[in-house]
């Protein structure tokens, strides 16, 4: 399309930044390949709505400028882009079937003197990892479990906001007034109308940048109790859900299990993984650790 008609159906779209299919469909190819997120057509007004604060941030009003700046390699502007397209709903003991479960196989499991470790592969703004780790500590009866929980994300921005444990208060009303006062603390004066996660929480999780696209996690393989990866495949293909269960089902230890979310199935991978429970997965034969 000729610039000047796509300038005039911005106009006539009422939007004042220039965006028509190209864009879309090149965003679709960029945040694909960057992040595994496949983008169907519905998605267009959020993308829209998500990039054009960069384009702001970077003084551009061409949505073309803007993607050629994150292709060029423009200092940060890779990590803004998916951090902006990154959904990041999530809350304390979401789906909270899994959290007894965990418990269960946390008690039950032999130990040789080294920790049990947890993986969060989606961190977001800390919920689920804290939520790991107070059901650790309740299977325990301590404060300080024999449990390490690695979180991670590829949202950067979140991962911030996850380490410092900070809330508002109406994020943790579903939580029960005995979870509140063993785990959390209520700010007072300037920090009225927060709380934080108490620190020896904080001292479970390591939270770390993570891109589950890459070839390679850094990881040991057999390292791990349990993986809890909910609620992200969902935006993958079946490729690439399949390339991501390749790489996880080697991390899990001989009694290890991967936790799924509500909507997620993975009946195209069952060498990989094979269910063992309401959206539970242990690695198959020959995929697990050796």
């Amino acid at each position: 399309m000729p610039e000047f008609l796509r300038d005039e159906a911005q106009v006539a779209d009422g939007r004042p930044f220039a965006f028509d299919d190209r864009d879309f469909r090149r965003v679709c190819r960029m945040i694909h390949a960057r992040a595994g997120i496949h983008l169907g057509a519905h998605k267009r007004d959020m993308v829209y709505s998500r990039l054009v604060r960069r384009l702001r941030a970077r003084g551009v009003e061409r949505f073309s400028d803007y993607l050629d700046m994150v292709e060029d390699g423009v200092v940060d502007e890779g990590q803004h882009f998916v951090n902006a397209l990154t959904t990041n709903l999530t809350s304390f003991f979401r789906e909270a079937h899994h959290f007894p479960l965990l418990a269960s196989q946390l008690q039950a499991a032999q130990r040789d003197g080294q920790p049990l470790r947890i993986w969060c592969c989606a961190a977001s703004t800390g919920e689920e990892p804290y939520s790991l780790a107070i059901t650790a500590c309740e299977a325990f009866d301590t404060l300080t479990p024999p449990v390490r929980i690695l979180a991670t994300d590829i949202d950067t921005t979140v991962l911030q906001s996850a380490a410092r444990g900070v809330y508002p208060l109406e994020r943790i009303d579903s939580i029960d007034a005995a979870r509140k006062r063993r785990f959390f603390q209520r700010g007072g004066g300037a920090n009225a109308g927060l709380c934080r996660v108490r620190p020896e929480l904080r001292a479970l999780v390591e939270f770390r940048p993570l891109n589950l696209l890459d070839a390679d996690y850094g990881l040991k393989r057999g390292a791990f109790i349990a993986v809890f990866c909910r609620n992200v495949m969902i935006y993958f293909d079946k490729p690439t859900q399949y390339g991501v269960l390749q790489r996880i089902a080697p991390l899990l230890s001989a009694e290890g299990r991967m936790y799924a979310g509500h909507s997620e199935s993975f009946n195209h991978a069952t060498d990989l993984v094979t269910p063992c429970g309401r959206t539970v997965y242990r690695a198959a034969a020959g995929a697990g650790a050796a």
